[in-house]
């Protein structure tokens, strides 16, 4: 199966929210390369979700969903920020757009409560950069020292957008790192031997997918494993060791 043909549901699904004119169309489409969103000046112009498979290096097959502004007003505008909090519960990462010459307010305060409390993984991407005096670039720079999840763009002149890209894709929770084959079954600073069979099928001087997956889980629980190769075993433990009784796993 190619990756175009990678069903929806198994694709990472990235939705762009924001308020109105806040640029969500313009970095959607900065990301992509494509024009995906219709772009105006005019507020509102998104009224419903736009949604588009495709593949976005580095992160592989997606489904971009470009969202109606979060603070869209009127008994329309109720029924677009509805829609909104529908696709929020099918997001794996949020794009949070929020205008550069303004800053977050309330809506953006409220968005990332929703994010929290659904536990998305989020990104807030200051759009507009190019329009930022000096002094407004300066601050946005010391307010965003040490946030992983902060980046400063300018979708219009496609500034930073690679790096965008880039955040995005350290956001992204991929099944190797989903599966624990072992990392639930032994506790920090365990001692462990990964026994590693050499054949002539295994690829020379490296790891199989689940030897890595194993060895993967110890550094996240922050086990000590001694990869040794059948027939190359340490002594054995002193009956009298006193961690000699404890099972590995």
């Amino acid at each position: 199966m190619s990756l175009n043909d990678t069903p929806s549901g198994e694709r990472i699904h990235i939705g762009f929210f924001g308020r109105r004119n806040a640029g969500k169309s313009s970095v959607v489409n900065a990301v992509t390369g494509q024009e995906l969103a219709v772009v105006s000046d005019t507020k509102g112009t998104t009224t419903d979700p736009v949604s588009k498979a495709m593949e976005l290096l580095p992160l592989g097959p997606v489904m971009i969903i470009d969202t109606p502004g979060f603070d869209d007003k009127g008994h329309l505008g109720e029924l677009r920020v509805r829609k909104t909090k529908q696709i929020l519960n099918r997001t794996d990462i949020a794009v949070l757009v929020i205008d550069a010459t303004e800053g977050i307010k309330q809506c953006e305060e409220e968005l990332l409560a929703i994010f929290k409390e659904k536990e998305i993984p989020y990104l807030l991407v200051y759009n507009k950069e190019d329009i930022l005096s000096e002094e407004q670039k300066n601050i946005l720079s010391t307010e965003q020292e040490g946030q992983a999840n902060h980046i400063c763009i300018s979708a219009l002149e496609k500034t930073h957008i690679n790096e965008l890209k880039e955040k995005l894709a350290r956001l992204v929770k991929t099944d190797s790192q989903k599966l624990q084959l072992v990392g639930d079954l032994v506790h920090p600073a365990d001692l462990v031997v990964l026994v590693i069979p050499i054949d002539k099928a295994a690829p020379k001087g490296r790891l199989i997918l689940p030897q890595q997956q194993v060895h993967q889980g110890g550094s996240d629980r922050k086990w000590q494993p001694l990869p040794r190769s059948s027939g190359h075993f340490p002594q054995p433990m002193p009956h009298n060791h006193p961690e000699h009784d404890r099972p590995l796993f």
